[in-house]
C-alpha cells in the first residue's frame, strides 16, 4: 500500500526538535513564524512568562495585500513585526521558523525583519 507523506507531521517533529533549544526571554524574545497556505503570522513571545509581546500578520489592516500567501506579503509582515518590536524596545530576537524550511516566504519575512532593524 502506498502511503502519502504527512508533511505537517514532519514539520511538527522538526518544530519540537528545534524548540527544545530555543527560549525567548524578556530581553530577547522569540520571533515565531507560522505559515499557512493563505496567510503569514509572526509573534514575539516571552517564554518565561508565556506572553505574546507583539504580533503581525497578513490579516492586519496596516498590510494591504491581495494575496496573503506570497513573498511580498511575507516581506510586509517582516517589516511590520520589526517596527512593532522596535517600538516596544526590542532589537535582539531569537528566530523560530516553526519547523518550516528556511526558504521562500519564511526567508523573505526574516530578511525583511533584519533590514527593518531586528538582529538575530
Amino acid at each position: 500500500m502506498i502511503t502519502k507523506i504527512d508533511r505537517n507531521k514532519n514539520r511538527k517533529k522538526r518544530h519540537l526538535r528545534v524548540r527544545r533549544n530555543l527560549k525567548g526571554t524578556a530581553e530577547c524574545p522569540r520571533l515565531n513564524v507560522f505559515r499557512s497556505t493563505k496567510h503569514m503570522y509572526a509573534q514575539l513571545i516571552d517564554d518565561e512568562k508565556g506572553v505574546t509581546l507583539a504580533s503581525a500578520s497578513t490579516l492586519d489592516k496596516e498590510i494591504d495585500v491581495q494575496n496573503g500567501g506570497n513573498i511580498e506579503a511575507a516581506q510586509k509582515v517582516g517589516e511590520l513585526i520589526a517596527k512593532r518590536a522596535t517600538e516596544k524596545g526590542f532589537t535582539n530576537v531569537v528566530f523560530d521558523r516553526g519547523g518550516n524550511i528556511y526558504h521562500g516566504r519564511v526567508k523573505a519575512l526574516a530578511d525583511a525583519a533584519r533590514e527593518a532593524g531586528l538582529q538575530f
